[in-house]
C-alpha cells in the first residue's frame, strides 16, 4: 500500500515516481491462467501452488484441456500482465534505509533489468559479481562457511566494488551474507567507494508477506512489516539493498526459474569501469554451498557457457559431491578409461562407476542416479572452471586472491593464443584495485612486460582512478613518451563523469565550437546554431575545449594550452581561433596520432581538473618545473572551486590547493636552501611548458600567500626593489642622497659589486662544477637596469649573441661611463621611483590643499592662478601615467589589460579620483555650477588623501596593519546593517510620538535617521523629547501654519513612551551593538593578526612591480619620461626593456641545467619526505602489520606442511604393513626360497648396537 505518512522528502519522492512510471508498461508480473489440479490435494490445490480460489473463472473454465494436462508449465499455463510491485522498501522497526525492489517475470530481458539497477536506482556498476548458488532453506550453516562468508567474501568484495546475489530472504546463507555486509558496511569509512551491494533475486511466490509489497502504481517506499526477525524465515532480508521478484505464476515453489542464469550472463558480457571504460568485462564468479542434486543441472548449463565456479568444499550437500570427483577423481584416470573405448569420446565404465559410488554415497536418497551421473561426467569435464576451495583447512584470510586465481585459471582457457597467460590476471587485478596482488604475483621480476601488454590496463587505472597501479605501470615498461598522444588524452577527456564542474565547462565550449561550425556552414549566427544544436553520443571532446577550460580557469596569467597542435598559436584573436578549430575539427584531424609534447604536465592538468588527489600528486612527482606546477594545481582548483556548488567538493578542491601551495613553499625552501641563486632565477624563469608564466605570476594569480611569504621570494622582491644598492642601506642616507644626487658619486651608499655574468658556457667550468661562476650565469641578470637588456630577445630573427671561433657568447651590454652608469644605478632603482612618487605626492597634496583652500575663487574676467595651473597640469601627468599603465605596458591585449587594470581596488580609486576631478574642473568654469565643482573638489581631494595607504602598504610595521584595517571595513557593513535596522525602527516610532503632524520632508530625514545617529555619542536633546523639561522652541498646533512651515508642538499624552523607548534603543546601540562592534574587530584582530605578515608580504609584490615598471620621474616631471618613452617606442621603434615584469628566458644548455638542478632538489625532497612518512607512528604500525599478515601466512603454510606430514605417515604405515604381510605371506610359503634372511626392524637394529 502506498503510504501516505512516508517520511521523505516531497521533491525526491515525486522524482523518484517519475522515473520509475515507466516500469508497469514494460515490465510483466506472471499470474496462473489454467487451473491444473493437484493430484496430493483432493483438487483443492493447483500445481501451481495456488488454491482453487484465488484463479480467476478463466483459469478454471476449460476442464477439457485441464483434464489432458499431467504438468503444470509456467510458460504454457502462465500469462503476463503489467507488474504491480516495485519501487523503494522500508523494513518497519529494522532498517531506516531504503532497498529497491521489483515484481518481473522470469523471462524479462536481463539487459533493461540491469539498466535499472544501475541508472535508474543508482547501484554502482560491479567490478566483480558473485552468485552464491546452495545454502538454501533452514538448514543451518556451519560456523567455519560463516566465517568465510564474513571475513572472506564479503570482505574481499568490499576491496574490490562488487555485487553479491543471493536469495535475499532471511534464511541460510542469504541471512548469513546480509548480516556480514552490514557489519562490514558499519565498520567501513562513509567515503568508501567500492560499497558491497547484496542482491537478493528471490521467487515472488516464495516471499512472505508479499502482499504489503504490492501497489500498481508503485511504493516509494513500502512498509514491510515482519513478525519474527529472530528465526529464519521466507522473508526479505533487511541488509539486501535490492530484490529482484523473480515470478514465474507458482506459489510458495523454490527452485530455479533460469533468470538468475541469463542476468549472471549479461553482466559477465559488460565492461568494468566508468561508463563499460574497463579494458575487461565484468567477471561473473559462482559460488556453490552446500546444496541439493536439483542443482546439478544449474552448475552443468552454467559450465557450458564457460562460467567460473568456486565450491566450498566441506559445507556439505552437493559441494562435498564435486569436490570429492574433483579431488579423488585424477585426470589420468579419465583419460585412460575414456581411450579404451576404442575411439568412442565418452568416458569410460570405470570412471562412470567410481562417480556412480559417490553418487550413491552422497545421495542415497536420490531415485534416478543415472541423470546424475551423466550431469557428473559433463561437468568433471569442464573440471578447469572449477576451483574447489577448502575453507576449513585454508581459512578466510586469503580468499580474495582465491577469488583472483579463480577467475584467471578459468579466463586462460578461452583467451586467445597470442595473448599474455598473465594479462587477464593482470587486468583483474586493476579491475579490483588489488595493487598489493600485482606486486606480489605479477612484477616480482620474474615476467617481462611489454608496452602492449600495459597500455590498456593503463587506460582503465587512470580513467577509474587508480593511481598506486599508474605508479607501477610507469616503473615496470611504460613508456608514457609512447603512450600518451594527443588522441589518447581526448579520450580520457572525453571519459568525465556527468555533474561535474569539468562536463559541463566542457560541453558548453562544445556547444560554442558546433555553433560557429554550423554557423559558418548555413550563415546562420553562432548564439542561433547554438541553440538550434544538440549534441549526440557521437560526438567527442577535443583539445580545444580543454584549452578554452583551461583560458578560463587560468586567465590571462599564460598562453593558450594545445595551440599548437592546432597550429593557433601565432593567433591572438580568441573568434579567429574559434573559427579555425572549428574548420580544422570538421575535417580530418591527423594531431591525434601525434605524441604529446609534455605528457607528465597535461596528465597533471588532467587529475587536477578531477580533482583526484594521490593522482594529482604522482603526476606533480613526475612532471617538470616542480615549483611552478604545484602553483598551477592550485591556481586551477581555487578558480574551480568557485564554480562548484556542491560543498563537499567544493571544500576537498580547497583543500588539494591549499596542499599544492605548501608543495610549492616546501620545494622551493629546498631549492633556495639548497642554492640562492639559482633559486631566484626559478622564480623568475620563464616556462615553455606552462605557456610562458614564471612562478611569481602564478603564484600571484592563485593567491599563493604562504608561498610568497617565503624568506627566498621576499628575498628575491628585496632585491629587485632596492636594485644595485645593498639592501642594508639605512634609509637615512637614501633620503639625504636622494635630495643631494651628488652624494651618489661618493661611498655613502653601498652598490653591489658587478660580477662577471656572461661567461662564455664552454670555458673550462670549475672543479665542483657549481662553483661561483655558474651561480652568477643565473643570479643577477634581472636585477640591475643596466643589463637588463640582453634578456629581451628578437622574437622574429635569431638570438643577437656573437660568436668567437664558432662558440656562443653571451650579450653583453655596453660598457657606460663611471659617471652615467652610477646615475643610473641609483635612480633606476624601483625604491628611488618609490621616494620620488612618495616626496611629490605630499607635494600634491599640499598644492591641492592650497588651491582649495586659498586660490580656489569663482570664475571671473581675472582668470585663475597659477597654483591651479600647475595643479591642473600636474594631474594631467598623473592621467598621462594611469593611460600608460593601461594600454602600454606588458604583452598582453589591451582587452586583457584593461580587465587586469580594474581588478586592482587602488587603481578603481584612482580612476574615481580622476573623473571627480575632472567634474570639478568643468563644473568650476561656469558661475551657476562653481559650488556644485567645488563640492566634488573637495571630495576628491579626500579620495587623493585615501590614496596615500596604498603608498605606505610597502611599510613592514604599517603594512600589516593595513590589512587589519582593510578587514575590518568589512566588520562595519555587518555592523551598520544591523544599526540601520533598529535606527530606522526607532527613528520613525520616536518621530510619529513626539510630533502627531509634521508634513516637512527636512525635518522627518533629520529626526528620523541623523538625530538618532547622534544620539549613540551622547547628544539627545533632552528638552524636546521630554515634555517635563521647558522648550523654547515656538511651536504651534495649526494645521496650515505647520503645513507652512513652522515648528508643531509636541504631543503630550503619549511622552512616557517616547523615554522608554529612548532608554531601550540607547541601551541596544549602545551597550548591545557597540560591543558587538568590538567583539567583531577584537576577533578580526586575532584572526588576521597572526597571518597579516603573511597577507603583507603577498601584497608587496603588487607594489614592487608597479614601481618597478613605472619610469624613475615621478608626476609632474614624469612628463618627460612619457616623451622619451614615445620617442623610442613609437618613433625609433625600440623595444621595451621593461615590456614584463622581470621574466628570464633561459634556451638551451642554460634551461637543460636549471631543469636538471631543479629535478635533482625534487628527487631530495620527496626522498626527504618519504623518510618522514615512514618514521610515522601511522606506518609503523603499518608495517608491523603486514609483518604479523606475513608470520601468519607462514604459520598457516606450516598448518598445511603438518596436514601433509600426516598424510605421507599414514601412507607409509599403510606400505609398512602392506610389506609386513608380503613377507610373512612369502615366509609361510614354500615355493620360494630367499637368498638371504628379511632386513631386522630398525628398533631392533637400533637395540642390538645398544647392546
Amino acid at each position: 500500500m502506498r503510504n501516505p505518512g512516508r517520511g521523505v522528502d516531497g521533491d525526491k519522492v515525486g522524482k523518484s515516481e517519475k522515473d520509475q512510471s515507466w516500469i508497469p508498461k514494460i515490465v510483466k508480473k506472471r499470474v496462473c491462467t489454467t487451473f491444473v489440479e493437484s493430484s496430493s490435494s483432493n483438487g483443492a490445490l493447483c500445481q501451481c501452488g495456488g488454491e482453487r480460489d484465488s484463479h480467476g473463472s478463466v483459469a478454471l473454465g476449460d476442464y477439457f484441456s485441464t483434464a489432458i494436462v499431467n504438468r503444470w508449465d509456467s510458460a504454457q499455463h502462465s500469462s503476463e500482465y503489467p507488474t504491480d510491485a516495485f519501487g523503494e522498501l522500508q523494513f518497519a522497526g529494522a532498517s531506516k534505509r531504503h532497498s529497491y525492489f521489483l515484481r518481473l517475470s522470469w523471462d524479462t530481458a536481463p539487459s533493461m533489468v540491469y539498466t535499472l539497477m544501475t541508472v535508474h536506482w543508482g547501484l554502482p556498476a560491479p567490478n566483480l559479481v558473485v552468485s552464491i548458488v546452495g545454502g538454501e532453506g533452514r538448514t543451518k550453516v556451519k560456523t567455519w562457511v560463516r566465517e568465510v562468508l564474513r571475513q572472506g567474501l564479503v570482505k574481499a568484495s568490499q576491496s574490490t566494488g562488487a555485487w553479491i546475489l543471493t536469495e535475499g530472504l532471511r534464511e541460510g546463507v542469504g541471512r548469513c551474507v546480509g548480516e556480514a555486509v552490514r557489519d562490514h558496511a558499519t565498520a567501513a569509512s562513509s567515503v568508501s567507494l567500492n560499497r558491497v551491494v547484496a542482491l537478493g533475486i528471490a521467487p515472488w511466490g516464495l516471499v512472505d508477506n508479499r502482499e504489503q509489497l504490492v501497489n500498481p502504481e508503485g511504493s516509494f517506499p513500502a512498509k514491510y512489516y515482519v513478525q519474527n526477525m529472530s528465526r529464519d524465515s521466507c522473508c526479505l532480508d533487511n541488509n539486501h539493498q535490492a530484490f529482484l521478484l523473480v515470478d514465474d505464476g507458482s506459489v510458495g515453489r523454490r527452485g530455479e526459474t533460469g533468470f538468475r542464469a541469463k542476468l549472471e550472463d549479461f553482466i559477465s558480457h559488460q565492461r568494468t569501469g566508468i561508463w563499460g571504460s574497463g579494458s575487461i568485462d565484468i567477471p561473473v564468479l559462482c559460488m556453490l554451498i552446500s546444496g541439493d542434486a536439483g542443482m546439478l543441472e544449474r552448475v552443468d548449463l552454467s559450465l557450458k557457457s564457460s562460467m567460473p565456479w568456486l565450491v566450498l568444499a566441506g559445507s556439505g550437500g552437493l559441494a562435498d559431491f564435486l569436490s570429492d570427483i574433483l579431488d579423488n577423481l585424477s585426470p589420468a584416470t579419465a583419460a585412460q578409461s575414456s581411450g579404451e573405448g576404442d575411439g568412442d569420446a565418452s568416458p569410460g565404465v570405470d570412471l562412470k562407476d567410481k562417480v556412480a559410488e559417490r553418487v550413491k554415497k552422497h545421495f542415497p536418497a536420490e531415485k534416478e542416479p543415472d541423470k546424475l551421473v551423466e550431469r557428473a561426467l559433463s561437468i568433471y569435464q569442464m573440471r578447469d572452471f572449477i576451483t574447489v576451495y577448502h575453507g576449513e583447512q585454508e581459512g578466510p584470510n586469503d580468499f580474495d586472491t582465491v577469488l583472483l586465481k579463480t577467475l584467471v585459471g578459468a579466463s586462460k582457457h578461452h583467451a586467445s593464443v597470442n595473448a599474455s597467460p598473465y594479462n587477464e590476471e593482470l587486468k583483474l587485478a586493476v579491475t579490483w584495485n588489488r595493487v598489493d596482488i600485482a606486486k606480489s604475483e605479477l612484477f616480482n621480476g620474474d615476467i617481462h612486460w611489454t608496452y602492449e601488454d600495459l597500455k590498456d590496463s593503463m587506460t582503465d587505472a587512470l580513467i577509474n582512478d587508480k593511481p598506486q597501479f599508474v605508479r607501477l605501470f610507469t616503473e615496470n615498461g611504460l613508456n608514457i613518451l609512447d603512450y600518451l598522444t594527443y588522441g589518447r588524452l581526448e579520450s580520457l577527456y572525453g571519459s568525465v563523469a556527468e555533474g561535474t564542474v569539468l562536463y559541463h565547462l566542457l560541453q558548453r565550449h562544445l556547444v560554442e565550437r558546433l555553433g560557429t561550425a554550423a554557423s559558418n556552414q548555413e550563415g546562420l549566427p553562432s548564439k542561433l546554431a547554438a541553440e538550434n544544436l544538440q549534441i549526440g553520443p557521437t560526438t567527442e571532446i577535443t583539445l580545444f575545449e580543454v584549452a578554452k577550460v583551461l583560458e578560463l580557469l587560468m586567465g590571462d596569467i599564460c598562453q593558450p594550452f594545445y595551440y599548437e597542435a592546432f597550429g593557433l598559436e601565432d593567433i591572438s584573436s580568441k573568434s579567429r581561433a574559434l573559427r579555425r578549430a572549428s574548420k580544422l575539427l570538421h575535417r580530418e584531424c591527423s594531431y591525434r596520432k601525434d605524441r604529446c609534447l609534455s605528457p607528465w604536465t597535461s596528465l597533471f592538468i588532467w587529475a587536477v581538473l578531477q580533482n583526484r588527489s594521490e593522482m594529482a600528486t604522482f603526476f606533480w612527482e613526475m612532471a617538470g618545473e616542480s615549483v611552478l606546477s604545484a602553483l598551477s594545481g592550485c591556481k586551477i582548483l581555487r578558480e574551480m572551486s568557485k564554480l562548484e556548488v556542491e560543498t563537499e567538493n567544493k571544500l576537498s578542491m580547497k583543500e588539494l590547493a591549499q596542499r599544492f601551495e605548501n608543495l610549492a613553499h616546501d620545494m622551493f625552501s629546498s631549492c633556495y636552501r639548497s642554492n640562492e641563486s639559482r633559486s631566484f632565477t626559478l622564480l623568475i624563469r620563464k616556462s615553455t611548458v606552462w605557456g610562458g608564466t614564471t612562478c611569481l605570476q602564478m603564484g600571484m594569480g592563485a593567491d599563493a600567500r604562504l608561498f610568497f611569504s617565503h624568506d627566498g621570494v621576499q628575498s628575491l622582491l628585496s632585491q629587485i626593489w632596492w636594485g644595485d644598492m645593498k639592501r642594508n642601506t639605512d634609509v637615512w642616507k637614501f633620503l639625504l642622497t636622494f635630495f643631494c644626487p651628488v652624494l651618489c658619486y661618493t661611498n655613502l651608499i653601498s652598490f653591489r659589486k658587478q660580477e662577471d655574468q656572461h661567461q662564455g658556457e664552454d670555458e673550462k667550468p670549475n672543479e665542483d662544477g657549481l662553483g661561483k661562476d655558474s651561480d652568477s650565469l643565473y643570479g643577477h641578470t634581472v636585477f640591475s637596469f643596466s643589463d637588463i637588456k640582453h634578456i629581451d630577445s628578437d622574437e622574429q630573427g635569431p638570438p643577437r649573441t656573437p660568436t668567437i671561433k664558432g662558440r656562443r657568447v653571451s650579450y653583453r651590454a655596453p660598457k657606460r661611463p663611471f659617471i652615467v652608469s652610477r646615475w643610473r644605478q641609483f635612480w633606476f632603482a624601483p625604491v628611488t621611483a618609490f621616494l620620488g612618487n612618495v616626496v611629490m605626492y605630499f607635494l600634491f597634496l599640499l598644492l591641492f590643499a592650497w588651491v582649495l583652500l586659498v586660490d580656489f575663487k569663482p570664475p571671473s574676467s581675472s582668470g585663475l592662478a597659477l597654483t591651479e595651473y600647475v595643479l591642473y597640469f600636474w594631474v594631467f601627468t598623473i592621467v598621462c601615467e594611469e593611460i600608460r599603465e593601461i594600454f602600454f605596458l606588458g604583452t598582453r591585449t589591451w582587452r586583457q589589460r584593461v580587465r587586469v587594470y580594474m581588478q586592482d581596488v587602488w587603481n578603481m580609486c584612482d580612476l574615481i579620483a580622476i573623473l571627480l576631478f575632472i567634474v570639478g574642473v568643468i563644473c568650476r568654469t561656469f558661475t551657476w555650477s562653481y559650488g556644485f565643482g567645488r563640492d566634488a573638489m573637495c571630495v576628491d581631494y579626500m579620495v587623493f588623501t585615501v590614496r596615500l595607504i596604498h603608498i605606505f602598504a610597502i611599510h613592514k610595521q604599517l603594512g600589516p596593519k593595513i590589512i587589519i584595517v582593510g578587514k575590518m571595513m568589512k566588520d562595519i557593513f555587518f555592523f551598520l546593517f544591523f544599526l540601520m535596522v533598529w535606527l530606522m525602527a526607532y527613528g520613525v516610532a520616536n518621530q510619529a510620538l513626539i510630533y502627531a503632524y509634521d508634513p516637512s520632508l527636512e525635518r522627518i530625514l533629520r529626526r528620523v535617521f541623523y538625530r538618532p545617529y547622534l544620539h549613540i555619542f551622547g547628544q539627545i536633546p533632552v528638552e524636546e523629547m521630554d515634555v517635563g523639561m521647558q522648550w523654547d522652541v515656538p511651536c504651534t498646533d495649526n494645521m496650515t501654519l505647520i503645513e507652512s512651515g513652522q515648528e508643531p508642538c509636541r504631543t503630550l499624552h503619549s511622552n512616557w513612551l517616547v523615554v522608554i523607548l529612548l532608554v531601550v534603543y540607547l541601551l541596544v546601540t549602545n551597550i548591545l551593538l557597540i560591543n558587538l562592534l568590538i567583539a567583531m574587530f577584537s576577533s578580526t584582530f586575532s584572526e588576521v593578526q597572526a597571518n597579516s605578515d603573511i597577507y603583507w608580504k603577498f601584497q608587496r609584490y603588487t607594489l614592487v612591480v608597479q614601481y618597478h615598471s613605472r619610469p624613475s620621474l615621478a608626476p609632474p616631471f614624469i612628463i618627460l619620461s612619457h616623451i622619451n618613452l614615445f620617442i623610442r617606442r613609437v618613433i625609433r621603434k625600440v623595444p621595451s626593456i621593461k615590456i614584463q615584469h622581470f621574466v628570464l628566458e633561459l634556451k638551451g644548455k642554460d634551461a637543460n641545467k636549471l631543469k636538471t638542478w631543479e629535478t635533482i632538489q625534487k628527487e631530495d625532497f620527496l626522498t626527504a619526505q618519504n623518510k618522514i612518512q615512514k618514521s610515522s607512528d601511522s606506518q609503523r604500525l603499518k608495517r608491523m602489520s603486514v609483518k604479523v599478515d606475513g608470520v601468519f601466512k607462514r604459520m598457516t603454510e606450516s598448518r598445511d606442511v603438518d596436514h601433509r606430514l600426516r598424510a605421507l605417515e599414514n601412507e607409509m604405515e599403510y606400505c609398512s604393513n602392506a610389506l609386513s604381510w608380503i613377507i610373512d605371506t612369502l615366509a609361510q610359503g614354500s615355493t620360494f626360497k630367499p637368498p638371504r634372511p628379511p632386513p631386522a626392524s630398525r628398533d631392533v637394529f637400533l637395540s642390538s648396537k645398544s647392546t
